[in-house]
């Protein structure tokens, strides 16, 4: 993604979890029906900024790490760990690629990192070598000296950091060198790099970027809402076929005042109907010359936040394109992947699907393109 430059991720799987009081180490344990681990990979795994991807893991489970891993796609390289966070660390950054010029530390307990996060922390690293991603503290901070405690300092100093946290390859390998030299120690990647003199820059983390530590941090179940859409576009002559972003060959293209693709409008409508959030027309009204052309893509973003702001997450999306033609099979696997990057979402959890109308009506005539879209959203 960045010229020249190879980016690389360890992702630190190798601890047993003790806090989480389980039969399995916690970054096994499911949420939104896949395993911790598995959910962070992916993340990684989908951003385009990252080349290569380490995963340290506990030699225990080296054997299930890896089938998770294949089975699902992921083209990590597994490294055994080691007794400390630290350590294991260490072993990931001695198997990286040659080549790597930057690489991102991530825990795997933190399987909610987003895409966002994870492109702007490349963006910083690769500006200022040494970068953490860190949210401002809500409460005031005391520490406790056998019966005593006190104030520590102002609260609109403090941040809780968190992963990823991103370095120039050669400057934490310097780093990590000198602490093993010195015996010395670290809670994170980000204290051994400020030891060896240089400056560790923050950068705004989330506040949903959790780590999993104890069975409270795991996420409860939230209200799960649904939502329907239904669009229709007629055929225009010298208009570009556009369907889920993808632009497919075909004598026509449809209608409308931006690119006029019917099935990212259906998304929409479904995913503005679950969150009680009104319809496209609302929100992108066909009569602004701001959206005149506008790829629907960029829409569907400003949905997404609407979704967000109001506390919901996307579970999956499910749409049907009723096309008498073109043939919509082809592209189907293109058009879930652009929306689910969109979304932030993994690409299973879209599914589009097409069928024609046998030659009756409006589609069937070839006058135009319907899509019916469905969706969940979690809370």
């Amino acid at each position: 993604m960045y010229k020249n430059k190879k980016i690389a991720v360890i992702i630190a799987a190798a601890g047993i979890g003790s806090r989480m009081n389980t039969n399995i180490p916690k970054q096994y344990l499911e949420i939104d029906g896949k395993p911790m681990l598995l959910k962070t990979a992916f993340a990684f795994h989908q951003n385009k900024n990252i080349d290569y991807i380490i995963v340290v893991t506990n030699s225990e489970y080296r054997a299930e790490c890896e089938k998770l891993l294949r089975d699902s796609g992921i083209n990590a390289a597994l490294v055994n760990g080691g007794k400390e966070r630290q350590d294991s660390v260490y072993e990931g950054l001695k198997n990286l690629p040659e080549d790597t010029d930057y690489v991102l530390v991530h825990d795997a307990a933190r399987p909610f990192v987003t895409q966002s996060l994870i492109k702007e922390t490349v963006s910083a690293v690769i500006e200022k070598q040494a970068v953490v991603c860190a949210v401002p503290v809500k409460d005031t901070i005391r520490m406790k000296t056998g019966e005593e405690s006190s104030v520590t300092t102002d609260r609109n100093l403090m941040y809780a950091v968190q992963t990823p946290q991103a370095f120039e390859k050669t400057l934490l390998m310097k780093a990590y060198e000198q602490a093993f030299a010195e015996v010395f120690y670290g809670t994170d990647d980000s204290v051994l790099v400020e030891r060896a003199g240089h400056q560790v820059h923050i950068i705004d983390g989330a506040y949903d970027n959790i780590k999993i530590t104890t069975k409270e941090d795991m996420p409860m179940n939230g209200e799960t809402r649904i939502g329907t859409g239904f669009d229709v576009h007629a055929f225009s002559e010298n208009r570009k076929l556009i369907l889920g972003g993808v632009e497919i060959p075909f004598e026509k293209g449809l209608l409308g005042h931006s690119d006029a693709d019917v099935l990212v409008h259906a998304i929409m409508d479904a995913l503005l109907g679950a969150c009680g959030g009104g319809d496209i027309g609302r929100h992108f009204p066909d009569n602004d010359e701001k959206y005149k052309g506008i790829s629907s893509l960029l829409l569907l973003k400003e949905v997404r936040d609407i979704v967000s702001k109001k506390g919901y997450d996307v579970g999956n999306i499910d749409a049907t394109i009723i096309a008498e033609k073109p043939k919509i099979a082809p592209y189907t696997g293109e058009m879930a992947e652009k929306i689910a990057e969109i979304l932030e979402i993994e690409k299973d959890k879209i599914n589009i699907k097409g069928t024609t109308t046998e030659k009756l009506g409006f589609i069937g005539r070839g006058e135009g393109v319907a899509v019916q879209a469905v969706c969940t959203i979690v809370r």
